[in-house]
């Protein structure tokens, strides 16, 4: 009978732990929220630079490279099935956050060359550990993000150009007369 009892009492402790879903206060929550935050950066940089230098191939190769990333990382999170850290749920592999700003990052360091593409790439790399400080994944959920969609096989790789184009100096005119004088 104590065995029973014994084996009944761990079986719920273990259950009761498992899902329970680990609580963030404080720094770790603050950076977690600014990681929520700034995953739009890259996206939203790339499509504004698009937009304003009216580059309509680069629109249509930053579009695929968003469907492909979210493609390829959606797959995976749903064929992997891995447990997040917080035991929220069982889709922490690849991380989406870190795909979908190395995704930009990439696309805008390939379209745009390195000058644009360092503080894209330092902007994904916080993203990443942001997720990884704050709990929501372990270090090779964001590596698998990061590889995956900015040049392992994303869509980033397939359709950014060999050759950066630079912007042209009409575009940045009309950029800079938006600004407060």
């Amino acid at each position: 009978m104590r065995h029973i009892l014994f084996a009944i009492t761990m079986l719920m402790l273990c259950l009761s732990v498992n899902g329970q879903e680990l609580k963030v206060t404080g720094s770790r929550k603050a950076i977690r929220t600014s990681g929520d935050v700034l995953v739009f950066i890259t996206p939203v940089a790339s499509l504004a630079t698009v937009l304003a230098t009216q580059d309509w191939q680069g629109l249509k190769q930053g579009v695929f490279t968003g469907v492909t990333t979210l493609g390829v990382t959606y797959a995976l999170k749903y064929l992997v099935k891995k447990e997040r850290p917080d035991f929220s749920d069982n889709h922490s592999f690849p991380s989406m956050h870190t795909s979908v700003s190395f995704a930009g990052a990439a696309f805008i360091q390939r379209r745009y060359g390195w000058k644009w593409g360092i503080p894209a790439y330092a902007v994904s790399t916080y993203v990443g550990w942001s997720r990884v400080y704050g709990k929501k994944h372990d270090w090779w959920d964001v590596a698998a993000g990061a590889v995956a969609n900015s040049g392992g096989g994303g869509g980033a790789l397939l359709s950014a150009p060999v050759a950066p184009i630079s912007l042209p100096a009409r575009s940045q005119r009309n950029i800079t007369c938006l600004s407060a004088r």
